[in-house]
């Protein structure tokens, strides 16, 4: 489309003072994606106003009228920005309402609820939980309804994704062949169980069904773990075979020391060291020191010399290789991590380059956001945000207070909007409002005054602490005088703050809860004495234990462990992310385990062979009298078993945490063959080798990230301005009493200041609305926080190498300079 000019009189543009936005009287702007330019004729100064796809509208305050589709689509760049999302999307008006409604919380909760029941469909179904058994049948229309939703959800994708990038994404290839393989599977139940040739199936493709927790856009935190793990394995196996190597090698050293010597396993009489694979096996299970010194001393108590070799043997393995192999999966770890969070960077980059280009105008020859906005776009992106929290940002972003902001204070947007700004109603307590008179007498006054110190907390949490005594030595006689006390702290902190900020704070409410139930359950211990006296008393002690917790809140309170606990906190959904990932691979190792191992072994009870009417039952259901001679058997593992997916979890549980792993191992082998160490073998490697040491690593990253980044850039600039204009608050309780700094609302810019320039409101100072504002406790999650650590080692217009959005899988190279910049995007 071309480009569109229009002159204008010196009288029609104006410039305003307070906000530097122009001001034209009634101008028709014509619809133009490119740049349109008004200019004065009398060759005096020349403004120019970026138009990007504008209606025709009126010009009101001299600045283009954007409609609303533009903002709209900045809107959603930006929000895509702030939430690291990478969907590529047409850009029309349909495509840009379907995308959103796809983003909708509910849309992604139902997601989430259906993937849930898909995953949950395993403890109904063959080998079931005890007593919770279902036909076949019911469970094929549960799983047909949660692949409908899904099949629903990547229709709903594909409507404003582009043909091309749609079907060359790999997710969604495996999501349609994952769904397609199931539809099959149960057509080939259903035949099989209705001609009779089974009556119980074991459905097999259950090992697909976590493909859902991972492939669907939604679910990029596990996918992009998954995908850091994937890229690390090359350098993870090379140390893994030279490991295996000196296993080998081991093993022959070990068959040629000691075959000769006549020794014999303890336990099983065997020969000792005899089997080369068996020896393998053996000091594998060395390197995990499971089985540890149990294994050596045989040798050593033939002849003590012989302890230099498993000495040497555990040195180079445990402590030399591990060590060498967790160095190796953090180094790649963290070098692939810091790869996929440049490329996020990139990503975020771009999008906010392209929520800039169409936001701008140009004011003095120079492109700059303006006030006006700032204000439409933001009313999309952050829409529960008051007015005043919203202009609290923009003098944020417009520290020199010129009106505008510039395109590199707008590209750090992501980095304001995650700051997690609260809202603090500063209305009066609720018997200060409504009985005045008593709040304010002296005894009132003396009232709120002490319990407002410091002292007044420390003598509770001290008294807390004499109860907890009391408590361990079990002095029960003391319990109701500590509830009274506790019941008074409540009632009176109630009276001196009000209800309103009481609950606000979760503590108070920890402790409402706590005492509230259990003074109900002390009068009932009363009421009914011994009748139900067993329950109440271990109940009533735990309750007021749990008060203990409170003095975590002290420690809080000191700086030294204010970012440990913090980090914590904020680590926490990071942690959440693994958690899925090891939820994927034991439920694929479940499965395949319920496969293999289902009924092989049963509880039924350890007692003698004669207590038993049913044969079967014998030897925990195995049929075999040795299996009473195992280890298995005598250490009482009977309950470890596959015969439904939550035993399955229990036992990779219990493999996971390594000890005595290779005793469950062993057990399930006497019931089946030698070859089902591979099973455990892999489970091995795959999660005690490999996953939980790039969780280690990853641990490690985040929290020396965390760590340093305690507070970022913009939660300094927001705090400062917030105590600039007068609105903060002091929400500690002994400081609620002192009087704040006076509230400076007119140069928020939501009111005229008396003393304005050439403001036209009146010059009565506005009533302060009674909001505060405060940063909430740090909310930044991990990814926001791993981005402002390596974003730094980046030029700030480099967006990454191109086709970079076609691909969410792409790896930038750390080693190869890319030039591409925010200027050839832009």
């Amino acid at each position: 489309m071309d480009n569109h000019t229009e002159s204008y009189k010196p009288s029609q543009i104006t410039k305003s003072k307070d906000s530097n936005l122009l001001n034209d009287g009634a101008t028709r702007i014509v619809r133009s994606r490119t740049v349109s330019f008004v200019k004065s004729e009398n060759g005096g100064e020349m403004v120019t106003i970026d138009l990007v796809n504008q209606p025709e509208a009126e010009e009101r305050t001299g600045q283009t009228v954007m409609n609303d589709s533009d903002i709209y689509l900045a809107a959603t760049y930006i929000i895509d920005a702030v939430e690291t999302r990478n969907y590529q999307f047409n850009t029309d008006p349909g495509s840009l309402r379907n995308y959103h409604l796809y983003n909708n919380r509910f849309m992604q909760y139902v997601l989430y609820f259906f993937v849930f029941v898909i995953l949950m469909l395993a403890i109904f179904e063959e080998p079931a939980v005890n007593g919770l058994s279902m036909p076949y049948w019911s469970t094929h229309v549960l799983e047909l309804a949660c692949l409908a939703y899904f099949v629903f959800r990547m229709r709903h994708h594909r409507s404003f994704t582009p043909r091309r990038i749609w079907w060359t994404d790999a997710k969604n290839i495996i999501l349609v062949v994952a769904i397609c393989v199931m539809c099959v599977d149960m057509i080939l139940v259903t035949i099989l169980v209705e001609t009779g040739v089974i009556e119980k199936p074991f459905r097999w493709s259950r090992m697909l069904r976590p493909l859902f927790l991972v492939n669907f856009p939604e679910m990029r935190e596990i996918r992009r773990s998954f995908r850091n793990i994937r890229h690390s394995l090359n350098e993870i196996l090379t140390v893994l075979i030279l490991l295996f190597l000196i296993l080998f090698l081991f093993a022959l050293l070990g068959r040629e020391l000691f075959s000769d010597d006549d020794l014999k396993e303890v336990l099983s009489s065997e020969p000792y060291f005899a089997h080369y694979i068996e020896n393998i096996w053996e000091l594998y299970i060395l390197v995990t020191t499971a089985n540890s010194p149990d294994v050596m001393m045989p040798a050593y108590d033939r002849n003590s010399f012989y302890i230099v070799f498993f000495v040497i043997f555990v040195l180079l393995c445990n402590y030399i290789f591990m060590s060498i192999f967790l160095a190796v999966i953090y180094k790649n770890y963290r070098k692939h991590l810091k790869n996929e969070v440049q490329t996020s960077v990139f990503l975020k980059r771009r999008k906010l380059a392209k929520a800039w280009d169409i936001l701008k105008v140009t004011v003095d020859s120079k492109f700059v956001l303006t006030w006006e906005r700032w204000r439409a776009v933001m009313k999309f992106v952050i829409p529960k945000h008051s007015d005043m929290q919203v202009h609290l940002l923009w003098k944020v972003l417009d520290n020199d207070d010129n009106g505008s902001v510039a395109k590199w204070e707008f590209l750090r947007i992501v980095d304001l909007l995650s700051v997690k700004l609260s809202t603090i109603n500063q209305s009066m307590p609720f018997f200060q409002k409504y009985m005045a008179t008593c709040y304010s007498s002296t005894v009132s006054e003396f009232i709120c005054k002490y319990v407002k110190h410091r002292y007044f907390r420390f003598f509770f949490d001290f008294v807390i602490m004499i109860n907890a005594f009391l408590i361990i030595v079990k002095v029960d006689e003391a319990e109701w005088y500590f509830l009274g006390i506790f019941m008074f702290e409540i009632l009176i902190k109630m009276y001196v703050y009000g209800f309103y900020k009481y609950f606000k704070s979760a503590w108070n409410v920890f402790d409402f809860v706590i005492i509230t139930v259990a003074f109900i359950i002390s009068a009932i211990e009363e009421v009914v004495q011994q009748t139900s006296k067993d329950f109440t008393e271990p109940t009533l002690d735990f309750l007021l234990v749990l008060r203990v917790l409170r003095i975590l809140r002290v420690i809080g309170g000191i700086k030294r462990y204010q970012v440990i606990i913090s980090t914590i906190s904020n680590i926490g959904p990071s942690i959440l992310t693994f958690g899925g990932v090891l939820f994927v691979i034991f439920y694929v190792f479940a499965v395949i385990g319920m496969g293999i191992f289902r009924r092989r072994i049963t509880f039924y009870g350890y007692l003698p062979d004669d207590a038993y009417t049913d044969p079967t039952q014998l030897y925990c259901g195995t049929g075999i009298a040795n299996f009473t001679k195992s280890e298995f058997y005598n250490h009482h593992y009977c309950s470890n078993n596959f015969n439904d997916i939550t035993k399955a979890f229990v036992v990779l549980f219990e493999l996971m945490v390594v000890n005595q792993w290779h005793v469950i191992a062993d057990g399930f082998v006497l019931v089946t063959h030698k070859a089902a160490r591979i099973y455990f073998l892999s489970f091995h490697i795959v999660m005690v080798v490999i996953i939980v040491n790039i969780f280690i690593a990853f641990i490690l990253e985040v929290f020396m990230v965390e760590y340093s980044l305690s507070k970022s850039k913009y939660e300094g600039a927001i705090e400062k301005k917030i105590d600039e204009l007068g609105l903060g608050v002091d929400l500690t309780e002994e400081n609620q009493d002192k009087k704040s700094k006076p509230v400076k609302l007119d140069k928020l810019g939501l009111v005229s200041n008396a003393e304005g320039e050439n403001s036209t409101s009146s010059d009565k100072r506005p009533k302060d609305p009674g909001i505060r504002f405060r940063i909430g406790k740090k909310s930044r999650n991990v990814q926001l926080s791993l981005q402002a650590m390596f974003e730094g080692e980046l030029d700030e217009e480099n967006i990454g190498p191109e086709g970079l959005e076609d691909n969410d899988d792409l790896d930038v190279d750390e080693n190869e300079p890319i030039a591409y910049t925010l200027n050839n995007a832009v």
